[in-house]
């Protein structure tokens, strides 16, 4: 990948961070005022949601750029993995968010009686919401999808579950006013605070699921199958004899990979180096923009083979 088009890639990811965090200020302001005004636990809640959801877009921002810069002599490997740990606060920022709509939802449920009023606008801004959320959340998941970014589809699949959230909160306000015209239907007064328990639930589960890939990625947890496949195709290339000690290593959008090959050791140093070049686009196939490291290895002599090995097996392994 050339150098503009690695400027290009970052200047565009920091842009669609950026405008992730202008929709977040947006709604989080919007929610805040219309909840405050209606008394609606669904709605200051989601309010609540949406905070966390601009601290969560500010730290990705930040991350997005901080991740752009080129590797250094203290960070050999780039600055990749900070994207992942962006996505690990941001998890714990979820987290936060359930514990106070938990605890709001079950003192309204059990202790305290709240008045809420499903008004227009309360209906308005959680439909706004869906609409904002839709969008951005698309608009996240496009460019992680095309510039491998952890931090960008971590927003994304956070953004994506507002979408639910928000439609649970609509139930709810539907369920309030349904008691309000059906004496018989008091109980549905609890909807909003019920509503809210909803909201939470998703969170959490997208909270999970979150942290798991974040834990993984900071572990340096290889993709799943992607050695296996790259060996396969290593092995494939007319001159590689043997493909082994695969070993991959994400670091927020970029993926290192180390391979050792078997090959003829009689070939020239220049045709060794192309044959190197070839298996480093091989693999890039399998793991685009990959940073690979190829070390080759020269095949073994059947009858060196037969003495290296117990009980005269041979192997078609090098050194």
């Amino acid at each position: 990948m050339s150098d503009s088009a690695i400027i290009q890639g970052d200047r565009e990811k920091r842009t669609v961070a950026l405008v992730s965090v202008f929709a977040a200020i947006f709604l989080t302001t919007f929610k805040l005022i219309v909840g405050i005004l209606t008394g609606s636990l669904g709605i200051l809640a989601e309010a609540a949601h949406s905070g966390f959801d601009f601290v969560a877009a500010l730290i990705t921002f930040l991350a997005v750029r901080i991740s752009g810069k080129p590797a250094d002599s203290r960070h050999p490997y780039g600055h990749g993995k900070i994207e992942n740990l962006s996505a690990l606060v941001e998890t714990l920022l979820l987290l936060l968010t359930c514990v106070w709509i938990i605890y709001e939802a079950i003192r309204r449920l059990f202790f305290e009686a709240v008045t809420v009023e499903a008004s227009f606008w309360s209906f308005l801004i959680m439909g706004i919401s869906i609409v904002v959320d839709i969008n951005r959340s698309r608009m996240l998941y496009r460019a992680a999808q095309k510039h491998n970014s952890q931090a960008l589809e971590a927003d994304a699949l956070h953004f994506s579950t507002d979408i639910w959230s928000s439609s649970v909160v609509i139930l709810g306000l539907i369920g309030v006013l349904i008691a309000d015209m059906i004496p018989r239907a008091a109980f549905l007064t609890q909807a909003d605070a019920i509503a809210a328990l909803f909201v939470a639930a998703i969170v959490v589960v997208v909270s999970v699921q979150l942290g798991k890939r974040t834990i993984e990625a900071l572990l340096d947890t290889a993709p799943a199958g992607m050695a296996q496949e790259i060996e396969r195709a290593v092995e494939a290339i007319p001159g590689v004899t043997d493909c082994h000690q695969v070993r991959v290593r994400p670091s927020g959008p970029q993926v290192f990979v180390d391979v050792h090959v078997v090959v003829d050791g009689k070939q020239s140093l220049k045709d060794a180096h192309h044959l190197t070049e070839t298996v480093e686009t091989t693999v890039r196939g399998v793991a685009p923009a990959a940073d690979v490291t190829v070390h080759m290895e020269p095949k073994l002599p059947a009858d060196v083979q037969t003495a290296a090995q117990p009980g005269g097996k041979q192997s078609s392994k090098g050194n």
